[in-house]
């Protein structure tokens, strides 16, 4: 039941256009009046159009107007009267060109909306990329931390089959997730012996902090401020007392946590040494269940594993 949910819920467009379109099949099998039928079929290719794109809003249609011919063959005389055969055949044709029509441009108008909001999107996260590249450049043990947390979350995301649109929004919440430290005094960022526990918090704070900062930009990023906001969080609530249930915290931010802590643990620092790959595979298991997710963890190992062969 909860897998049946889940999947409703992450393609709520598609169910949505397979309940229009089944509850326009249903009225042509209880409806007479072919004019009122036929009518309806534009709903479900007008919100496939305008949600899933052109591409969709066309298949949508054809499977509209094969629906219909399905019907017509079943129930040729709502359809077809012998004395104006030729009338109905013209009718249904146009009716069948104006749905492909419909569908074909406000898919079309939907994908130029998307390209303008990806364009967008791009500049901000261009932006936001120079500061965190500008932040980083100041500390010489975190120079390219975003940016291998960004692959590595990216490719684990792919690894775990996950949506395109979900894959991307994980690659950016890692090239973002430390964008909050550009708040943080530079001073604690760079101070060589190990942080005190107040700093630590100040530290920790960084994430609430960029969470903050990306959504000022409003909804180009909306999808990655809770990614960036969580990625922190513990996965277990019973092994950390400031943690939120593990169904609360967003799967992505369960991918950049591991992967950033991977980076973090791999990487030398003023006061230490950085563990060998191994050994922060071996420590991110140890913690897999606690503050890993356990799914995310077994993937991200075969892709560190798939990477280390290759050396």
């Amino acid at each position: 039941m909860e897998r049946l949910k889940s999947f409703a819920f992450q393609n709520f467009e598609f169910v949505l256009v397979a309940a229009i379109l089944s509850a326009a099949f249903l009225g042509t099998y209880l409806i007479s009046e072919p004019s009122v039928v036929l009518n309806f079929y534009y709903l479900p290719v007008l919100v496939a159009s305008y949600f899933l794109g052109r591409r969709m809003g066309l298949l949508t249609a054809v499977l509209s107007i094969l629906l219909v011919l399905v019907c017509s063959l079943v129930f040729p005389t709502r359809f077809f009267e012998s004395r104006s055969l030729l009338q109905d055949v013209a009718r249904l044709s146009s009716w069948g060109g104006f749905l492909l029509l419909a569908g074909a441009t406000v898919g079309s108008l939907y994908e130029m909306n998307q390209r303008r909001l990806e364009d967008l999107k791009n500049a901000y996260i261009g932006i936001v990329e120079i500061l965190s590249k500008y932040l980083e450049s100041t500390d010489r043990y975190t120079k390219g931390h975003s940016v291998r947390v960004s692959e590595l979350s990216m490719e684990t995301a792919i690894a775990l089959e996950l949506r395109r649109d979900e894959v991307e929004n994980i690659r950016v919440a890692g090239l973002l997730h430390d964008i909050g430290k550009i708040e943080v005094s530079g001073q604690i960022l760079r101070k060589a012996a190990e942080l005190t526990s107040e700093e630590r918090e100040v530290i920790n704070e960084h994430a609430e902090k960029g969470a903050r900062l990306l959504s000022t930009v409003g909804s180009v990023l909306r999808e990655v401020v809770p990614i960036v906001l969580a990625h922190h969080k513990y996965f277990s609530s019973e092994h950390r007392s400031d943690s939120v249930k593990s169904k609360e915290i967003p799967f992505g931010a369960r991918i950049v946590a591991v992967a950033d802590s991977f980076d973090a643990m791999t990487s030398d620092r003023p006061y230490r040494k950085g563990m060998t790959p191994w050994q922060a595979l071996q420590e991110l298991v140890a913690n897999s269940g606690k503050q890993f997710d356990p799914i995310v963890v077994e993937a991200f190992k075969r892709v560190v594993d798939k990477k280390l062969e290759t050396i």
